[in-house]
């Protein structure tokens, strides 16, 4: 038990490390800065924010969205089977199997989708009066549709930099306390270290994407700090409270609510990850092919470490 213990203390170091550097390396380091950035410098830049975005699609529909329609699917049943065993005996693993047959995970994902986009509308409503929103929105979309299909006149509209990266960054929070806590539940050493190295093999690829967006949309450093800072606790946090209910029996509703959870995260950053990071790194015409293989390369990093895992 002992060991068990130094091994998940030694995880939460390692996430908590990890996360930090990867996070503030392109925010301090003056190559990853985008606006000082000419000619070649700018390219390669341009495609390795490509390459991010390939993560960011990555790690939503291959870790986030995949994790959570497993665990959705798989704590409902458990959840209908204990509430009809009293009742229907053996017949109950029958009446699971039919009420599961509803898309659940991926209603859970959509509401998470939706809320983000409800909570957006809100805010665009509120600031509709903002002076400058037509140019803001000329500047970020550079004047013409992201793909070129056709153009239509420009809505007035805030940036909504900004408060996309607040909700990406929760979603990801989200999802790094449940992945934390995944790894202080285990119950044997070589568990513990599989899962822990699996973990690290993604989020260090992600956190570095956190803060290369966190660098493109200009937010201070200080800032930029605060919030690759936050997302490193997270880690740690949910493996300290994997260690204190390793213990104890779980209720019998806590697996369902952090599968919830869990998928409306993914629904949050997969609405970030198509309506944000997506059409920005795409927005330039310049070298199309080469921006779509970098995101192509991004999101098979992501698999194979799925595959790997």
């Amino acid at each position: 038990m002992e060991v068990l213990l130094g091994v998940k203390i030694g995880c939460l170091l390692a996430l908590l490390v990890l996360t930090l550097g990867c996070g503030l390396t392109p925010i301090y380091v003056k190559w990853f800065q985008m606006d000082a950035a000419t000619g070649h410098h700018h390219r390669v830049l341009s495609l390795l924010g490509c390459t991010s975005a390939g993560v960011f699609l990555g790690a939503g529909l291959m870790h986030m969205t995949a994790e959570a329609l497993e665990g959705i699917e798989s704590e409902i049943q458990k959840f209908v089977v204990q509430n009809s065993t009293g009742s229907k005996g053996n017949s109950s693993r029958d009446a699971a199997s039919s009420y599961v047959e509803y898309p659940y995970g991926e209603l859970v994902i959509s509401l998470g989708f939706f809320f983000v986009f409800l909570l957006e509308s809100l805010a665009l409503q509120c600031c509709h009066g903002a002076a400058g929103g037509s140019t803001v929105q000329e500047e970020e979309w550079g004047g013409t549709h992201a793909f070129g299909f056709h153009k239509h006149p420009a809505v007035p509209s805030p940036s909504r930099g900004p408060l996309r990266a607040l909700v990406l960054l929760l979603s990801l929070s989200f999802h790094s306390v449940f992945e934390g806590l995944a790894v202080g539940l285990q119950a044997t050493v070589a568990a513990t270290i599989q899962l822990c190295v699996a973990v690290l093999a993604h989020k260090g690829l992600v956190v570095f994407s956190v803060g290369l967006r966190l660098g493109k949309i200009s937010t201070g450093p200080r800032w930029a700090t605060f919030c690759i800072l936050s997302l490193a606790l997270m880690s740690p946090v949910g493996l300290a409270l994997g260690l204190t209910v390793a213990g104890g029996a779980s209720g019998q509703t806590q697996g369902l609510a952090q599968a919830v959870l869990e998928g409306i995260a993914a629904g949050t950053f997969l609405y970030v990850t198509f309506l944000e990071i997506l059409p920005r790194e795409l927005a330039c015409p310049e070298a199309p092919l080469a921006k779509y293989g970098c995101v192509a390369a991004g999101f098979a990093f992501m698999a194979l470490i799925a595959l790997w895992a």
